[in-house]
């Protein structure tokens, strides 16, 4: 299979290099870095921009310059990915999954929908609707529940959408795309924090006499019509940090 071409700017592929090292944890707590000279030669790049990569990687919160010494990895906050970034991932790379994830318990399924799905969707309690739901973990357990709710209209142009299985070759939106030519153009992002439900106990596989707060990231996707292709909603592990890094240009 063709490799798919990585256009980054050097920075990042060395910034992203070591970010899995890390996350993976393959470079524990306490290890340094080589030095920016020895990296400078490594990659064969400039010393600035290998401190452009060192300093992507302390602003992440993942490594930290100790004067006269180095730079030191301090670990990683446990991450939880939103559904819109598993959606920029699936566009980039083809799988939804962060570094060091898989997927789960996949279920399919039409089902009439609640009545907070109902109204997010701009549907009537009860209508048909499209229910798919997978299990996110990593190297520290369960990561998030994530559900998309799909227009029932769906159920027979794309199948697949209806099977208890992981989707094979991109994400749902991905498929709708290639099967219906419907192509998300825009995004509505929400997050919001709440003591954990029985619900949400249960779908994390957490005892149920826990006590614990959790995010629920939910996204919107629409066509150039202004139509609801999808409508997703994760509910992140609790002590799960959520974090978003921006290019900024001047």
């Amino acid at each position: 299979m063709m490799q798919r071409a990585d256009n980054r700017p050097p920075y990042a592929r060395i910034a992203a290099h070591y970010r899995e090292k890390i996350v993976s944890g393959e470079l524990p707590a306490g290890v340094l870095l080589p030095s920016i000279k020895t990296l400078s030669s490594e990659w064969g790049v400039a010393t600035a921009t290998v401190e452009k990569a060192l300093r992507t990687l302390r602003e992440e919160q993942l490594v930290r310059g100790i004067h006269g010494v180095g730079t030191e990895v301090v670990g990683t906050p446990i991450p939880l990915s939103s559904g819109a970034q598993r959606h920029d991932r699936g566009l980039s790379t083809g799988s939804s999954w962060g570094t060091g994830e898989r997927s789960d318990s996949h279920e399919g399924a039409v089902v009439p929908a609640p009545s907070d799905v109902a109204a997010a969707m701009g549907i009537g309690v009860g209508e048909k609707v499209i229910r798919r739901s997978r299990v996110y973990r990593d190297g520290h357990g369960v990561v998030a529940h994530s559900t998309s709710w799909i227009p029932a209209e769906y159920a027979q142009a794309v199948p697949a959408l209806v099977r208890s299985e992981r989707i094979k070759g991109g994400t749902s939106l991905g498929l709708i795309a290639r099967s219906t030519g419907r192509h998300a153009v825009r995004r509505r992002d929400e997050t919001a924090a709440r003591i954990a439900t029985a619900d949400d106990l249960r779908l994390l596989e957490l005892p149920p006499d826990t006590t614990a707060a959790v995010l629920v990231l939910h996204s919107k996707f629409v066509d150039a019509q202004g139509r609801l292709i999808e409508y997703g909603v994760d509910v992140g592990a609790p002590g799960r940090t959520r974090k978003d890094v921006s290019e900024i240009s001047s």
